[in-house]
C-alpha cells in the first residue's frame, strides 16, 4: 500500500466515530488504518476474498466503521465471513470479533464457514447461530457491528418455508441493548425504490429502501450518524435482482452508520 493510500485511509477514519480505547482521534484513526491495511495484506487471507476486494471496497467500508485494534465487534449474518476475517485481524489479539448467523444463514454458509474457521483460524472471532428471537448478546459490550448486503434479509418472506420469520424490531432491540452508548453500526445494502411492499421487494429483488433503514434504526433509539456513497452506482435503477448478471457487483448501494447515543 503506497503511503498516500494509507494517509487517506487515516484521514477517512479521523472522520469516522473516535475509538474508544484511545484518547486522541487522530491516533484512533492511526491505529486503525494501520491495522485495516494490515489486515487486507495479510498473505494467510483466501484466494476468493482478494478477488472480491476489489468489488467490496473494504479498505472505505472499514475506516467509515471506525474498527481498530482491541475493540469487540459483531458482523451481523456474517454468513461464510468475509468480513468477519478482517475485522478479526484488525482487532487483533485484545479483540473480539461475535460472527452471528440465524440458522438458514448458518446453513446457506456451511461450507464456506466449515474452510474459514478451519484448524483454528480466527481463533479471537467466536461463532453464534440463534435466531432473532434468542440472540443473546451482553449488555453494552459491543464497540461496533455490520451489516453487509444483509439488513434487507431481516424482512425476507420466502414461500418456500426455508427462512423462519425474523422481526427487525426484535432484532435491533438485542443490538441496541448489546452495544456501548458511542458504539456505531454499519449497513450496507441494495438501494430499492422507495414505496412498495417490503417483503415483496426483498424476496424479488433483494433490496430494501433506505428510508425504511432509517427508519427502523430510529425507532430502535439509534442516531443516524452519517453516510458514505463509496458503492454508490447511479446508473443502477433498482429494479434488477441484485444477482442478475447485467448488475451483479455492480448494484447501488447506501452505506449508513448509526450511533447509541451517550446518556
Amino acid at each position: 500500500m503506497t503511503n498516500n493510500v494509507l494517509r487517506i485511509l487515516v484521514l477517512c477514519a479521523a472522520f469516522s466515530w473516535p475509538v474508544a480505547q484511545a484518547a486522541d482521534p487522530v491516533d484512533a484513526a492511526v491505529a486503525s488504518g494501520t491495522a485495516v491495511a494490515a489486515a487486507l495484506a495479510s498473505p494467510d487471507r483466501p484466494k476468493a476474498d482478494l478477488e472480491r476486494d476489489a468489488v467490496a471496497k473494504p479498505t472505505e467500508v472499514l475506516a467509515f466503521l471506525g474498527v481498530a485494534p482491541g475493540m469487540r465487534v459483531a458482523d451481523m449474518f456474517s454468513a461464510s465471513g468475509y468480513y468477519t476475517e478482517l475485522l478479526a485481524r484488525t482487532v487483533g489479539v485484545k479483540g473480539q470479533v461475535i460472527a452471528y448467523n440465524n440458522p438458514p444463514y448458518a446453513k446457506f454458509a456451511e461450507k464456506g464457514i466449515a474452510t474459514r474457521y478451519a484448524d483454528g483460524r480466527l481463533g479471537n472471532a467466536r461463532q453464534i447461530t440463534a435466531e432473532v428471537g434468542d440472540l443473546q448478546l451482553a449488555p453494552s459490550s459491543i464497540d461496533a457491528a455490520l451489516f453487509v448486503m444483509s439488513y434487507h434479509d431481516a424482512y425476507w418472506r420466502p414461500q418456500d418455508g426455508s427462512w423462519n420469520k425474523t422481526d427487525p424490531a426484535e432484532l435491533l432491540e438485542r443490538l441496541f441493548a448489546g452495544v456501548k452508548p458511542g458504539g456505531v453500526v454499519v449497513v450496507q445494502d441494495h438501494v430499492a425504490s422507495a414505496g412498495g411492499d417490503v417483503a415483496k421487494v426483498v424476496d424479488t429483488l433483494h433490496r430494501i429502501d433506505p428510508a425504511l433503514v432509517k427508519q427502523d434504526f430510529a425507532k430502535a433509539g439509534f442516531v443516524f450518524d452519517g453516510e458514505s456513497k463509496v458503492l454508490a452506482h447511479p446508473e443502477d435503477d433498482h429494479t434488477k435482482l441484485v444477482f442478475d448478471e447485467s448488475i451483479r457487483g455492480k448494484t447501488d448501494q447506501f452505506i449508513y452508520r448509526f450511533r447509541k447515543p451517550i446518556p
